[in-house]
């Protein structure tokens, strides 16, 4: 493999099609070490300062996965795109509100191992166009001897390009992850914290839910297109199919030890919990 210089065997970066001012919030409800920089006419990274994936049993296409599922969830009105990388796969996952994520992954040689279908779904809720855009991911699905997983990657980059994405100098997919977080610090990136931060046990984190997660939540929601949904019947609708959805992902999140995942049905719970009582918050 042609690695990129400064590689390492994993690494990730999330790309969230918003401004970093409504990315903030979703993002700290994550409670994850993470740095948040703009990323373009409407875009912003995230860069993971930590690397759960060495520690926790999970791959990092997994955490990265239940990183986007949540944020894509909370905000519900923005893509997340995760782009993830190990030493023996690259690859994708795309989340977007309440929709079945997708993604493509190609082996550390570059050989594609990703279905047409799922790069066309990719294009379609990217909102890219589907003719010119459609046509220059196609090669990223063809054999390649000259392209590796890593810049494979950086094609999918070029391509977001011409919908307004553009990277921090200096800030390439595939790169170690010691070395994007001294770029993206370098570049002006904002070190994202929480109320508590800095308290290890686990257990902090979980009661600190019931504490933080609506207030945070309506800092994303009441501002956006969303808020018309927040009273009447669409609220208690929208907010029973949360906790519906929320509560089962959850306690598989829980069952599996899988720390995405279960922050994705904390999120979903929390917004359905939002949905139900904003009219008694509000009026207090």
């Amino acid at each position: 493999m042609n690695a990129t210089s400064g590689s390492s065997p994993s690494g990730a970066l999330l790309l969230c099609r918003a401004d970093p001012s409504a990315v903030r919030p979703p993002a700290q409800l994550l409670r994850e070490q993470l740095l948040l920089a703009p990323a373009g006419d409407d875009w912003s990274v995230l860069v993971p300062e930590g690397k759960p994936w060495l520690h926790g049993g999970e791959p990092v296409e997994q955490v990265v996965t239940g990183w986007a599922t949540a944020l894509a969830v909370s905000a519900a009105t923005w893509p997340v795109l995760a782009l993830w990388w190990d030493r023996d796969r690259a690859g994708f996952t795309l989340a977007a509100g309440f929709r079945r994520t997708v993604g493509y992954t190609w082996l550390a040689d570059g050989t594609p191992v990703g279905e047409d279908e799922a790069m066309r779904t990719f294009a379609a809720r990217l909102a890219l166009d589907p003719v010119l855009d459609v046509q220059a991911l196609e090669p990223l699905t063809r054999p390649d001897p000259d392209a590796d997983a890593h810049s494979r990657l950086v094609g999918i980059v070029a391509v977001l390009a011409r919908v307004g994405l553009a990277l921090p100098t200096g800030l390439v997919p595939g790169d170690s992850a010691d070395r994007l977080r001294s770029v993206a610090l370098a570049q002006g990136a904002e070190q994202l914290e929480w109320p508590g931060i800095g308290v290890s046990p686990a257990r902090t984190k979980l009661r600190a839910w019931g504490r933080d997660a609506v207030r945070a939540e309506l800092d994303v929601v009441v501002v956006g297109p969303l808020g018309p949904y927040l009273r009447g019947p669409k609220a208690r609708v929208l907010g029973g199919a949360q906790l519906a959805a929320g509560v089962p992902l959850l306690i598989w999140g829980i069952g599996r030890r899988s720390g995405g995942w279960a922050t994705a049905g904390a999120l979903l719970v929390a917004h359905g919990a939002l949905g139900l009582v904003y009219d008694r918050l509000r009026d207090r």
